[in-house]
């Protein structure tokens, strides 16, 4: 048995790949004792404000358009579960464990700086259903962005025993069922701690962040595609030269080569005459400016995430300074939107420019090699069936990595008339991976039988060996006009494990 992941939560110091990995494993959660006293400073200052009945949005008022209603002492007692299920209205097919446990993750991380001034008792609760691997049930149709609130509500409505949980087992029950059998008693919830379960940027954070990671796995596995399309190819590799990139230094492209080289390591090409053309056609010769632009969008969306992921996603928070509760924007963030709609229009130019190579790949004119790629004396159409796939795979690439649709919203009687639509863009990522690794998967299985083909298997380094050997071993049937379903499925599959992952 592999030992159990263990992640220390201080507020700080949370990134994507750390998140990424907790969220898709089991693992053990703990708090630092400097983030609880945070926290304990922090909650003070609600107590105060109620204490005190100072006007402070949410705590001592209504919400929303209610903002201007005053809760009186009978109130307060019930307006955290009040705000939970009034909003917990999520629908349509559940979200994936794995995303409702990275916004598990980022909400309790995102407490405990202290500016969302949580109960101790709310964070300690977050902490013992994650390391019970108990996972909230919901629907994936609830947020608009603006706080996540409906989904959250949702999300919470299971953490107070009211909605439907999962248990480590993949048991769907009632919420109040998997916790009792976990032995987890659920907190008294106390003012500002419906609130702070349900009105946050948790979900959006969450799912952008496993939505980056996805893509960084579908990049590399485009990088070692096009490595061993280059070595079937037989490329010139003088494009790739540092003096020739050093012409043009945009961002990215440097780590494309970098990644490149390493793994062409080794390789033949490197030797002087082993280019068969004096100038190799762009999805080859320019895959340094493609791929870099999607290094440089991956790399300003990283920063984008892993400061939301450390940082207060709430409203009101609180000001320990400056002993204050204030009403803040910081659980709405555009910038957030913008960077992962970045990262999806820099997977366009990769993937069409992937399929172009695909293509060249199953043209003499270019290769010098079978129509297709068929095998000698076969008589079969060999891969020019699998051009469809391809084509089909990026039609809907295309259609995910369009813009999602932003609108001045209506909602709480126009107090709330924003919004930024990050889910949407997050989910669209995710499903932009998936089909960029496809045509990953794709394109190894054609770069592999060129290599076949070309006789030029002694040629490789040590990687591309080892890539060309696992491409061979994950496809089922090495003879023409076969269903090529399974392979693609295994190397697709392999892709997502991140066994394609780029040597460092």
């Amino acid at each position: 048995m592999s030992a159990l992941n263990q992640l220390i939560l201080d507020g700080q110091s949370l990134t994507a790949e750390k998140l990424n990995k907790a969220a898709h494993n089991r693992t053990s959660f703990s708090i630092t004792p400097e983030a609880r006293e945070q926290m304990l400073v922090a909650r003070s200052l609600v107590n105060d404000a109620v204490d005190k009945q100072i006007p402070v949005y949410g705590v001592t008022t209504g919400l929303g358009a209610k903002v201007t209603e005053v809760l009186d002492a009978d109130a307060l007692s019930d307006f955290s579960y009040q705000t939970i299920r009034g909003r917990a209205h999520a629908v349509g097919h559940p979200e994936d464990k794995a995303v409702v446990r990275a916004a598990m993750i980022v909400r309790l991380n995102t407490l405990l700086p202290g500016a969302a001034a949580a109960s101790i008792a709310v964070a300690d609760h977050l902490l013992a259903c994650l390391n019970a691997d108990l996972t909230p049930v919901a629907g994936q149709q609830a947020s608009i962005g603006a706080g996540d609130l409906v989904w959250n509500a949702t999300m919470a409505q299971a953490l107070i025993g009211e909605g439907l949980m999962q248990d480590a087992a993949g048991n769907i029950d009632s919420a109040q069922n998997i916790l009792q059998a976990a032995e987890i008693s659920v907190p008294a919830l106390g003012p500002k701690d419906g609130l702070l379960l349900s009105n946050n940027f948790s979900y959006s954070i969450g799912l952008s962040a496993l939505a980056l990671q996805a893509a960084h796995i579908a990049l590399d596995a485009t990088q070692a595609a096009a490595a061993l399309t280059m070595e079937g190819f037989r490329a010139n590799l003088l494009p790739f030269d540092e003096q020739v990139l050093a012409l043009k230094p945009q961002p990215g492209q440097n780590e494309a080569v970098k990644q490149l080289l390493l793994l062409l390591a080794g390789s033949k090409l490197f030797e002087p005459g082993q280019a068969r053309r004096l100038q190799d056609p762009l999805s080859i010769r320019n895959i340094a400016q493609i791929h870099g632009t999607v290094y440089a969008a991956l790399d300003f969306a990283n920063q984008a995430v892993n400061i939301e992921l450390n940082s207060t996603c709430d409203n009101p928070v609180a000001l320990i300074e400056l002993q204050k509760l204030v009403s803040a924007g910081v659980l709405y963030s555009p910038h957030l939107t913008n960077v992962i709609e970045t990262v999806s229009r820099s997977f366009v130019h990769l993937c069409v420019t992937q399929l172009a190579r695909i293509s060249k790949m199953l043209s003499p004119r270019f290769t010098d090699l079978p129509l297709f790629l068929a095998k000698p004396q076969s008589h079969s159409n060999g891969f020019a069936p699998l051009m469809k796939t391809a084509e089909s795979l990026l039609a809907e690439l295309l259609h995910e990595a369009q813009p999602v649709p932003i609108w001045p919203s209506i909602n709480a009687d126009g107090v709330e008339d924003s919004m930024t639509a990050t889910p949407t863009a997050a989910r669209a990522l995710l499903k932009i991976s998936e089909h960029s690794r496809y045509l990953s998967a794709i394109e190894l299985l054609v770069a592999q039988r060129a290599v076949e083909l070309r006789h030029v298997t002694d040629q490789l380094g040590d990687n591309m060996k080892k890539i060309y050997h696992q491409v061979k071993q994950l496809s089922l049937d090495n003879d023409d006009d076969h269903s090529l379903t399974a392979d693609i499925e295994l190397i697709a599959n392999s892709i997502q494990q991140g066994e394609f992952t780029v040597v460092t």
